[in-house]
């Protein structure tokens, strides 16, 4: 009645299971990051949103250019006028 299956018929067997446990996981994962992309714009939504003038004024920030001199005494490169850390005036 029920008999030995073949090969083939394992064989096929064997790959419908791996087709569905992989579409699986690949699910699972397409899930995921659907949950981190809306988290992560869910977060965005909580940001109040800068002005004009304060993403300007924040543009200008930290953009200073300092002149380094090398420390006469170790070599090390330091900000003119700085004191250095082997204790030299820059």
């Amino acid at each position: 009645m029920f008999g030995l299956p073949s090969i083939q018929k394992l064989i096929v067997l064997g790959l419908v299971i791996a087709a569905v446990w992989y579409g699986f996981k690949f699910l699972g994962r397409l899930q995921q990051a659907r949950k981190a992309e809306a988290k992560l714009r869910a977060g965005e939504a909580k940001k109040p949103q800068k002005t004009r003038t304060e993403r300007s004024a924040d543009a200008g920030k930290g953009n200073e250019v300092a002149d380094l001199v090398p420390c006469p005494a170790c070599g090390a490169y330091i900000q003119a006028g700085a004191k250095c850390s082997c204790g030299h005036q820059g």
